[in-house]
């Protein structure tokens, strides 16, 4: 779940208020929209006007306070802006995706979710429950540890929608323990590891693992630094690729089917 702080101490009194009020206008028009893409994926002028809102929200709502509403939306206008350069490639259900959406920026600024025509989009999920560890677990497809709940609830949720097996982490620390410990046979999970991370960053992890189980995890950073220089570092130490945030999910999704394959 996103928990934001309280609003900045400099605003005037009521201009948060204000803010709130029209949050809950542009929530009932995003859950319209929604309920368009579940009707006809390819609306081209729902897809634009989406593109618009997330940017707006994702502009704004920083300024109020709600840092993780503002990633979780830079998220999803990425992923919006390739659904508009493809608006007829319809590999997902974007009205679920978008009214899942509604619901987490609705549950970020703590406002009720919009009722809807169509009544039927998901209620937002909770993350996974972390496998069992040891002999005869069920060893995931991918691991996600991404201290970030905007997105990794975004991975999460396009992970669970593929029918991908996953596990996920919020602490460095706590997933390499896991890591360490998984008996994955065969197999070689996809590891998505954020480069900052509180508790054990993620070179750290990757160098742990590295020494401790070498080969055993394909392993992708994921960074809000994408310059040339950083993500040398991580490929020269064996990554097998970077993710640079704002992440699009339908990106990610393509690129973790290809490095994984199955999903659907």
């Amino acid at each position: 779940m996103m928990h934001d702080s309280a609003s900045p101490p400099e605003l005037p009194p009521g201009l948060l208020e204000e803010y709130l009020q029209g949050m809950r206008e542009q929530l009932g028009l995003l859950a319209d929209l929604a309920d368009r893409l579940a009707a006809r994926g390819n609306d081209r002028e729902a897809l634009d006007a989406l593109r618009r809102e997330t940017h707006k929200i994702h502009g704004s709502a920083g300024s109020y306070g709600f840092w993780g509403v503002s990633r979780l939306a830079a998220g999803m206008e990425a992923t919006v802006k390739d659904w508009a350069a493809r608006p007829d490639d319809v590999d997902a259900d974007r009205g679920a995706l978008t009214h899942w959406f509604v619901g987490r920026l609705a549950e970020g600024l703590n406002l009720e979710v919009p009722d809807t025509r169509s009544g039927n989009h998901p209620a937002t999920a909770p993350p996974p429950a972390t496998p069992p560890r040891g002999e005869g677990a069920l060893v995931p497809d991918v691991v996600v540890v991404e201290d970030d709940p905007a997105l990794a609830e975004l991975l999460e949720y396009g992970l669970r929608s593929r029918g991908y097996h996953f596990a996920s982490f919020r602490n460095g620390r706590e997933a390499l323990d896991h890591l360490l410990a998984l008996d994955t046979g065969s197999r070689h999970p996809l590891l998505l590891l954020d480069v900052d991370l509180p508790a054990l960053d993620g070179y750290s992890i990757f160098a742990a693992l590295q020494r401790e189980r070498p080969g055993t995890y394909r392993v992708v950073f994921t960074t809000v630094h994408g310059d040339e220089s950083e993500q040398l570092r991580g490929l020269e130490a064996g990554a097998l690729d970077y993710l640079v945030k704002p992440i699009s999910l339908r990106v990610a999704l393509e690129k973790i089917r290809r490095w994984v394959g199955g999903g659907k």
